[in-house]
Parts: structure tokens; C-alpha cells; sequence
């Protein structure tokens, strides 16, 4: 007898200030044609119209928190702590799943009568604020991936991540723009099967908080890389990212 899975999904969106993007997340992750799918929203206390976005939507959404934050990660450790699914993914103001069935077509790529893989990961696009193709991510994912390919960098799209949630410890708020990096990497430590799903995930809105600090970001990248990968070789391949950022221009 063939048994097909049927993980649940808890969907975290985190917003502050996000009434222009919101709405297209929110569709996004409703009309979504898989159904085990619960959807978490935290607010930052918001002082413009998000809550009223989110009061349309009320009854599709499982848990709405608003309340004052200590920024991002913090929101998203509030995330973490209500879900209940058998995977956590993180899908932020202005991100939207890439079609409808994405999720659906996750599970169907999933083998019959065999445990849930620990992380199932994919590719990501990039898009304007009209929901537009701009290109795909620049790092994309590779075949096989395990926690030492982030010594390349961030070869997999935070959104386009979806972690085990017992494997999925909080995030480390010591870091300011790229908990997220830090958070993969400690995810895949613990897992042993990590699944491609061969499919583009996520629709990824270009323009983050990472994005607008970048610097910042990438001094905490190295913190991160050499914590995890050891100080000399991370210093070896920040040289030859440099070297491939001059070539690639």
C-alpha cells in the first residue's frame, strides 16, 4: 500500500508597516491549493494599515499576533513558538509562493512510505514590486545540499527553505541581519535528509533589510561562517569571493 504524506505546513509572515506588500503574501498562502497549511502572522505594531489587511483575512489566518518587537528575528522566534506543523517556513511581507500549487507540488515530489525529509529546499525568483520577473537569485541551490555548502554563501533563499519544526531552534538575536544564515546552517546540522524539490518556491519581493544594510550584513556573514566553518578557511574564501565579484561584474 502506497502511503502518500501529507505534511502540514505553518507559514510565518512577519510584518511591520507592510499594508502595500501584505495583501499579495497574504493571497499567496491562501490560495494555495494544498490544504494542511497553517498561517501565522506577526506584527511589530504596526502604525499603518497592515492590521486592517490582516482583519480582511482574519478567518483564513490561524494566529495573528500584534505587539511591539525587537525587530525581525525577534518577530520570528514569536513565529516559531506558535506553530504547530511539521514544517516551518518563513514567507515576509512582499514574498509570495511562486503559483498556487507550489506547496502541493512540494508534497507530491515527496517519496511514498518514507519518512519526512528534515529541511526540502528550492530555487527562488526575484520580483519588482508589481509582482514582475527581475532574474533569478544569483546563488542558486545545489543538487545536494548539506550544512557545509553555506561555506559558498547563502546558496539557498531563507524563504525557499522549509525546515522540520522540531529541528528549528530560535533564532540567535545576537545577529541583527542575518540570523537567518545562521539559523540554516544550525538546521542542517541536525538533519540528515535534506530534499530538493527541483521547483521554484518562492517569488522574492527585491528589496530586504538585508539588502539596505548590506555591509553590516555581510561583517555578520563572516562572524557566522567562521563560527561554523572555522576562522582561517572562511578568511581563504571571502578572497575568493572577492576575486569572483571583480569577474562576475
Amino acid at each position: 500500500m502506497h502511503t502518500h504524506p501529507t505534511p502540514k505546513f505553518s507559514i510565518v509572515t512577519v510584518a511591520y508597516n507592510a499594508a502595500a506588500t501584505l495583501e499579495d503574501t497574504i493571497q499567496s498562502v491562501i490560495s494555495q491549493t494544498y490544504h494542511h497549511v497553517e498561517y501565522i502572522i506577526v506584527d511589530g505594531a504596526s502604525t499603518d494599515g497592515t492590521m486592517a489587511v490582516v482583519e480582511r483575512y482574519k478567518d483564513r489566518i490561524a494566529r495573528v499576533v500584534s505587539e511591539p518587537d525587537r525587530g525581525l528575528y525577534d518577530a520570528m522566534n514569536k513565529g516559531l513558538a506558535l506553530a504547530t506543523g511539521d514544517y516551518v517556513c518563513f514567507l515576509n511581507a512582499g514574498d509570495s509562493f511562486h503559483e498556487d500549487d507550489t506547496l502541493a507540488r512540494m508534497v507530491h515530489g515527496l517519496p511514498c512510505n518514507e519518512p519526512l525529509p528534515d529541511v526540502m529546499y528550492g530555487e527562488t525568483e526575484l520580483v519588482d514590486s508589481e509582482g514582475h520577473f527581475v532574474r533569478m537569485r544569483r546563488l542558486s541551490a545545489p543538487e545536494r545540499l548539506t550544512w557545509k555548502s553555506f561555506r559558498q554563501g547563502m546558496l539557498v533563499c531563507h524563504q525557499a527553505f522549509f525546515a522540520k519544526r522540531e529541528l528549528a531552534g530560535p533564532y540567535n538575536l545576537s545577529y541583527r541581519f542575518s540570523a537567518d544564515f545562521d539559523w540554516c546552517i544550525r538546521v542542517m546540522k541536525k538533519s540528515r535528509v535534506l530534499h530538493n524539490t527541483h521547483l521554484v518556491l518562492v517569488d522574492y519581493l527585491d528589496e530586504g533589510l538585508t539588502t539596505r544594510n548590506r555591509n553590516a550584513s555581510l561583517r555578520e556573514r563572516f562572524r557566522i561562517m567562521a563560527k561554523h566553518y572555522g576562522l582561517a578557511g572562511t578568511i581563504v574564501r571571502h578572497a575568493w569571493f572577492l576575486v569572483r565579484a571583480v569577474v562576475l561584474r
